[in-house]
């Protein structure tokens, strides 16, 4: 991977839930809890992988629509309190850190290179998952969906967070699973690569983000790619 000295330090800007943590199992057990509660059978793990993504509202508005149901704003909102508050207490039961991304985390540090999390998650439940699984020190920012107001894809939340890490939107990656990533990405004008495994009901390749990995052991070199040496003077878009 090319030496900060080369490029100068990037800010690497990472999505959390299906990009850091397989967040599915505590995610969608919360989700059936939920389901439970109001007389409906549970969402196999399987097909319920690509309803998360879009923060917990979204969730279970795609949970009550696989079996049917829809809900009144006030009762939607019952819901999500119920929700939020079950997942808040298992939030880190099954989930874990996809495999290699400890190693690319450690090689980005030792590298120079500063680390941040940018997530439509609210900030304090993001924050309690990466503590429960020893990642906060990892990153120099962690902002989410209530932080500055404002969800991706809309530019300000990367450039704020890219900004509070300490770092230049123009020496800055994306690294994210689904359209709100890649959407944010081109918003702000910086290069994007899409995993593979994450949560979404898009293909990640059908959205051409500027690098695709099928695992975080290629995400260094993917990452690598795309920093562009600032002797040359040259501007990342």
């Amino acid at each position: 991977m090319t030496s900060p000295d080369k490029t100068g330090p990037y800010t690497l800007v990472f999505d959390l839930d299906g990009t850091l943590v397989d967040t599915a199992p505590d995610l969608i057990t919360a989700l059936n809890h939920v389901l439970e509660r109001e007389g409906l059978p549970p969402v196999p793990m399987a097909s319920a992988r690509n309803m998360i993504g879009a923060g917990a509202r979204k969730l279970i508005e795609r949970g009550l629509e696989a079996e049917g149901r829809t809900v009144t704003p006030a009762d939607m909102d019952r819901l999500t309190t119920d929700f939020i508050a079950y997942y808040a207490d298992h939030i880190a039961v099954e989930s874990r850190p996809f495999e290699g991304l400890l190693d690319a985390l450690d090689l980005f540090a030792a590298q120079g290179h500063r680390l941040a999390v940018c997530t439509n998650k609210l900030e304090w439940l993001s924050k309690r998952l990466l503590d429960q699984l020893d990642l906060s020190r990892r990153f120099a920012a962690i902002c989410g969906a209530d932080t500055f107001g404002v969800q991706k894809p809309d530019p300000t939340i990367f450039r704020e967070t890219v900004a509070r890490a300490g770092g230049e939107v123009k020496a800055s990656i994306m690294v994210g699973d689904a359209g709100t990533d890649v959407g944010v990405a081109r918003r702000a004008g910086v290069p994007v690569i899409g995993v593979s495994f994450g949560y979404t009901d898009v293909p990640i390749a059908d959205l051409k983000p500027d690098r695709l990995i099928h695992h975080m052991r290629d995400l260094p070199a993917a990452a690598d790619s795309l920093m562009v040496p600032q002797a040359a003077g040259k501007a990342l878009r």
